[in-house]
């Protein structure tokens, strides 16, 4: 599309009335353009030879679907471009070539006729808002640009810079300009309708924007191209010659070197004869290649790996078991049972010196010192430590490692760790193996299978390195806060050792012997500075904290020495300090009032409150259930985000209560149709953590028999146990961590199932000293010790017998 001379887009006078319409395809028309059409079809011929006779002008419309042959009516644009035949020339019977120049723009108010040819009723549309400032701005940035875009074109010829400096009229301008950049049928038309300069100028200015930023890239990518294949040719030539000189000179390239002297490192690793062929393989293809080459690089970085591993080398272990046990004690308070299963592994090491490494998992709470006795028990036997955390790991390459044909291929962690360590025999510590993952890219539990497995391992596989390597000489420890979440098949490969609560006595010994000692020399005091009795820190464990480890108990010690340092660094050069006791008062003033305290007396002091023992992963824990009634349909609510078990409990208590209504001495009203006229609901509250499992059976039983009595659950004692809908009370799990939390949580009663009595044997007698034990056989026996003044009744209500074996 060419320019006229003339300023056919400014003309003032209006045109005719009525016009010929003639379509156009694949293209928008502006005033004061000249462009060349060709006509063929039979519509559009008898179009021209009528305009041609009158020498009147016609009226040129886009079509909206270029691809149709003869458009209806609705099948084009509104708004077009009225145009005078400056040219024409007859091709054949039944064609024209012709050349038209734009005049002005025009709406179509409404088509007068369809046949032979479109006409249409129009208006004349004038160019809006001329004299305006902001207008003149716009039009300098278009030529400014304009100009941009034609430097980076060196094709187009001088005359075009010419042509556009020429231009005076704005809207003249972004015509011009649209007719000749890159952009769709769309948005030209979209300029073609905006009469409004200021519109027109925007839009115009945005499409020649988007096209020199990408003309900008474009030359960008093309002189990055063209400058890395002049670089890669210039680099190979230059290679070459190089590689010549060096021949004449006999000097070896220093790339050779460095594959003799890794060929070197790999005869001496110790390779076992599957990776021996592997890398002689790999070393061959080397020599065949050149340095740039890609797979060179894949290939070195795989015998470097090759070449790090620890084959053959490992470390001797400690076998003194008196060492150990020192050690262990050392770093650790308690925990008999780990440091017990360690010598005892430890001496059958130095009865059998070929024994396997075991596999043991330590599953208990947070903060109880999983992670750390890991480090204590390699520094015990003199092993290499390496942690793996397996917190959120999804993808089964971070065991088995990437294949490498990939990009940026690894072995797995297990590679890495041994790499690391450079030992044959580490301690490996799985950490958080509960809290791994699954997704589309595998399932690394099923992948850590092989590597637990004392029968695999010695066999595994790992896809990078892509021979066999014996990992059976690596002692395992993993840790976890539960079991639930870690897949059968791979629990069934560990040997399972809980690591308990503390007790308030244990807190106590750690954080006299260990935490405190640890956080002064962190903070730069000493005992001359400073000095906590054992009074205030029991006082931290049971108002300040409340968990079943330390590690918290650990940041709020670290909270007095960070006040005592600040009064140590204020004392005046040359003035002595005076020794700080942390007493009450003064732990009061650091730390501010009481974080915590015993509720359960508040709690429970109103009838339909009851206190119940719960198990979590972070351990035990108080959990108190509240009901109350009114007047309804006989409803059952249930909140506090329960699980199904659970639910059911609660179901189990209530229909155990209603059938035994009378024997209760509870009201006759509630003997038959008592749920049709009352509404319960059970909330246990801290509504925002799941809840789930049996064990609050009894609990939820005497609640609703304190409801309807008028009778308070004794403020003292906390209970657990499940129950069925005989009335009798069934075993449950978690009693160790259960009784500790009730210990800390200031209860001196426990009520629990008869069948749990054996498993206080691992409490420790300091909490059982303190508490008082009451083992139900049934909910007499419950209702008996749980409720003020006794049983409702004062007689038991179960007359059912047990099956007998």
């Amino acid at each position: 599309m060419s320019e006229s001379g003339s300023d056919n887009n400014d003309i003032k006078r209006d045109l005719p009335n009525e016009l010929a319409i003639l379509p156009l395809r694949n293209s928008v028309f502006f005033p004061g353009a000249v462009m060349p059409l060709t006509i063929g079809r039979a519509k559009t011929i008898r179009l021209i030879e009528e305009a041609t006779r009158d020498n009147s002008l016609l009226g040129i419309v886009t079509q909206k679907a270029p691809e149709i042959d003869d458009p209806e009516q609705g099948e084009l644009y509104t708004i077009g471009t009225a145009a005078r035949i400056i040219k024409l020339a007859r091709t054949g019977r039944d064609g024209f070539n012709i050349v038209v120049e734009g005049v002005s723009r025009f709406r179509i108010k409404d088509f007068t006729q369809d046949d032979p040819f479109f006409t249409a009723e129009i208006e004349t549309l004038h160019d809006q808002g001329v004299n305006d400032v902001e207008i003149d701005a716009l039009s300098l940035n278009l030529k400014t640009t304009a100009r941009e875009v034609i430097d980076m074109l060196p094709e187009i010829p001088v005359m075009a810079k010419q042509l556009l400096e020429s231009i005076e009229s704005p809207g003249h301008l972004a015509d011009l300009i649209t007719a000749n950049i890159d952009a769709t049928i769309e948005e030209k038309q979209r300029v073609l309708e905006a009469v409004t300069l200021k519109d027109r100028l925007n839009v115009v200015l945005e499409l020649l924007s988007r096209q020199f930023e990408v003309m900008k890239l474009s030359n960008k990518i093309n002189n990055q191209v063209r400058g890395e294949m002049s670089k890669t040719q210039r680099e190979y030539y230059l290679r070459q010659q190089l590689k010549a000189i060096k021949d004449e000179l006999g000097d070896k390239d220093d790339d050779e070197a460095g594959v003799e002297e890794l060929e070197k490192r790999l005869s001496e690793v110790g390779l076992s004869e599957d990776a021996m062929k592997a890398a002689q393989r790999e070393l061959k293809r080397m020599r065949n290649m050149q340095p740039s080459q890609a797979e060179y690089t894949v290939a070195r970085t795989y015998l470097e790996w090759l070449a790090d591993l620890p084959w053959e080398k490992t470390t001797v272990d400690n076998l003194d078991l008196k060492n150990a046990q020192d050690q262990l004690d050392e770093d650790h308070y308690g925990l008999d049972k780990i440091k017990k299963r360690v010598i005892e592994y430890l001496a059958v090491r130095k009865l059998k010196d070929d024994m396997k490494g075991p596999i043991l998992c330590f599953v208990g709470p947070p903060g109880v010192g999983k992670t750390s006795l890991g480090r204590s028990i390699a520094d015990a036997l003199g092993r290499d430590f390496h942690r793996i955390a397996l917190g959120g790991v999804r993808d089964e390459a971070e065991i088995r490692g990437h294949r490498r044909t990939y990009i940026g291929a690894m072995p797995g962690r297990f590679i890495q760790g041994l790499k690391k360590t450079g030992t044959k025999n580490p301690l490996f510590l799985l950490d958080e193996i509960d809290k791994l993952g699954s997704d589309f890219r595998g399932d690394p539990s099923s992948a850590l299978l092989e590597v637990l497995d004392p029968e695999q391992n010695k066999a595994f596989s790992d896809h990078y390195i892509d021979v066999e390597f014996d990992l059976s000489s690596i002692l395992f420890i993993a840790t976890a806060n539960q079991l639930d979440t870690i897949p059968a098949p791979l629990r069934d490969r560990m040997e399972i050792i809980e690591v308990p609560s503390y007790t308030s006595e244990e807190k106590l010994n750690i954080a006299k012997n260990y935490l405190l000692p640890k956080q002064r020399d962190a903070h730069g005091i000493s005992e001359e500075h400073i000095v906590v009795p054992d009074e205030t820190l029991m006082s931290l464990i049971t108002s300040y904290t409340r968990e079943a480890g330390v590690r918290t108990l650990g940041r709020e010690i670290a909270s007095v020495c960070r006040s005592i340092a600040v009064e140590v660094a204020s004392t005046p050069e040359g003035e002595s300090f005076e020794t700080v006791t942390v007493d009450a008062a003064k732990l009061e003033d650091i730390m501010g009032p009481a974080k915590y305290f015993n509720e359960v007396a508040e709690r429970t002091a109103v009838p339909g409150v009851s206190t119940g023992l719960a198990w979590t992963a972070v351990g035990g824990d108080l959990l108190f259930i509240e009901i109350t009634k009114m007047g309804g349909k006989g409803s059952l609510i249930l909140t506090g985000q329960l699980g199904d078990v659970m639910k059911e409990s609660a179901q189990a208590a209530l229909s155990w209560m209603r059938s035994n209504a009378k024997a209760l001495g509870l009201s006759t009203s509630l003997e038959e149709n008592f749920l049709e006229k009352v509404d319960l609901h059970i909330h246990f509250p801290a509504g925002a953590i799941p809840k789930d499992g049996p064990s609050a059976g009894i609990t939820i039983t005497s609640a609703l028999i304190s409801l309807f009595t008028g009778k308070c659950c004794r403020a003292d004692t906390a209970m657990t146990g499940e129950v069925t809908l005989r009335g009798h009370v069934l075993p449950v799990g978690g009693i160790k961590e259960k009784v500790i939390a009730a210990h800390r949580g200031g209860i001196k009663r426990i009520i629990m199932p008869a069948k749990c009595e054996k498993d206080l044997r691992d409490v420790p007698q300091s909490v059982k000293d303190d508490l008082e034990f009451i083992f139900a056989t049934t909910l007499d026996d419950v209702l008996e010790n749980a409720l003020e003044g006794g049983h409702p009744a004062g007689r038991n209500v179960i007359t059912q017998p047990r099956a007998q074996a």
